[in-house]
């Protein structure tokens, strides 16, 4: 009998994955719409990687200078977050959507115009406003319009970031290796036309009959778990752009080899995201995963620390191998935010995504001030701190967490 029980039980488990995996193919042309969008979007974080060193030059600006570019792009983000529930609950998720994308194309485009390294991160901050009206805003999108519930748009959601991560580099140097403004016109006239596919291919949505406040994102942050999340996700973050914005500095390559790297990373970063991170969150449960992950992602942090100056070789490879991490903290990060507060979903991500995309906004600027003052080793080990944080705050609300995720296996 208990083998018969058995047996059913793991019958169930693989029907259940097998439904899963054809839900996330079989989806509407909606879906497909604001995911294509949505890689062009994460294609901006990445983009400008392989060209700062060439930004710098041309602009006679220093590390800590260009690395406003990131700063100025992420604090709007952040900031803004706070009106992507208000804006979209009025006018609903479609008319938002394409009022993100279109400040992008006009942002990302007067930054290829831009002459000096202020007005360069003025319209990165502007880039970031249509952003943050994007991102925010196309995840709640497409848990509405997905078939097979939030976990398979989530994950379509972070394969579209993963995606645009590692494709973000490789047009940047393909593009930036030619001339160092033709990467933002080229996201103009990607982000174009995913207007266009936005506008044609996703329906319009009737406006939600509740009104989310300005305040919302920040009471909800009042849960303790969703705290304990955002909170975690900050430092984190710190560790996650430290890499991307710093390394490229550190490895004295023109825009393709930078490109090389990123893109591999960007790789990495996709492929856990979408087929590692469900894995090891089934056997380990979301919690204890998401714990291991952070301690090893610094162990990755401090071998930086360890590298610089001494190993360019060694850095490619623990940068590249850090996206494997930063994929699986990705998706768990996400997933947790979005179940663990009783918040609706936009309200919570809204708030969530305020906390952590602080993170991405002080990390840039830190690490390249940091290694002008002392070394680019210190830089990786201030960024090994704020992630072995990040675990110890998920590890002093594990109560908080587990109290909201499914059985591990």
């Amino acid at each position: 009998m208990q083998a018969n029980s058995t047996t059913g039980a793991t019958q169930t488990r693989e029907g259940t994955l097998h439904s899963e995996k054809q839900s996330m193919l079989k989806q509407p042309k909606a879906v497909w719409a604001v995911a294509f969008a949505a890689v062009f979007a994460f294609m901006g974080i990445g983009l400008v990687d392989p060209i700062l060193p060439a930004i710098a030059k041309n602009l006679e600006a220093t590390p800590s200078e260009v690395s406003l570019l990131f700063t100025s792009y992420f604090l709007v983000t952040a900031i803004a977050m706070l009106v992507t529930g208000f804006v979209s609950s009025r006018i609903g998720g479609k008319k938002t959507l394409l009022i993100g994308l279109g400040i992008i194309v006009v942002f990302s485009a007067l930054s290829g115009m831009s002459n000096t390294v202020d007005a360069l991160v003025g319209f990165r901050a502007g880039w970031g406003l249509g952003n943050a009206l994007f991102v925010a805003t196309s995840l709640a999108v497409m848990v509405g319009v997905a078939s097979g519930g939030a976990a398979t748009a989530i994950i379509l959601y972070e394969a579209a970031l993963g995606l645009g991560l590692s494709l973000g580099p490789l047009m940047g140097a393909l593009l930036g290796g030619w001339q160092w403004r033709a990467p933002f016109f080229g996201t103009a006239t990607a982000m174009a036309i995913a207007f266009v596919l936005v506008m044609i291919l996703l329906p319009k949505a009737s406006v939600p009959a509740a009104k989310t406040r300005l305040r919302d994102p920040l009471l909800a942050l009042g849960h303790k778990g969703l705290r304990t999340t955002a909170g975690s996700a900050l430092f984190y973050n710190y560790g996650f752009f430290t890499i991307l914005a710093f390394v490229p500095f550190i490895l004295g390559f023109d825009a393709y080899g930078i490109g090389a790297v990123f893109f591999g990373w960007g790789v990495a970063v996709a492929v856990f995201s979408v087929f590692v991170a469900p894995v090891v969150q089934r056997r380990f449960g979301p919690t204890r995963a998401l714990m291991g992950s952070l301690l090893v992602l610094m162990l990755i942090l401090v071998g930086l620390a360890l590298a610089a100056g001494n190993s360019v070789a060694l850095i490619v490879i623990l940068t590249v191998t850090s996206g494997a991490l930063l994929g699986i903290n990705n998706t768990l990060f996400t997933e947790m935010a979005m179940s663990v507060s009783d918040s609706p979903r936009p309200v919570a991500s809204a708030g969530y995504n305020f906390v952590r995309w602080m993170g991405g906004a002080l990390a840039p600027f830190m690490a390249t001030r940091i290694a002008e003052y002392f070394n680019a080793s210190i830089t990786f080990y201030v960024a090994a701190a704020a992630v072995l944080i990040s675990a110890a705050v998920i590890f002093g609300g594990r109560r908080f967490l587990s109290a909201h995720e499914p059985d591990a296996d």
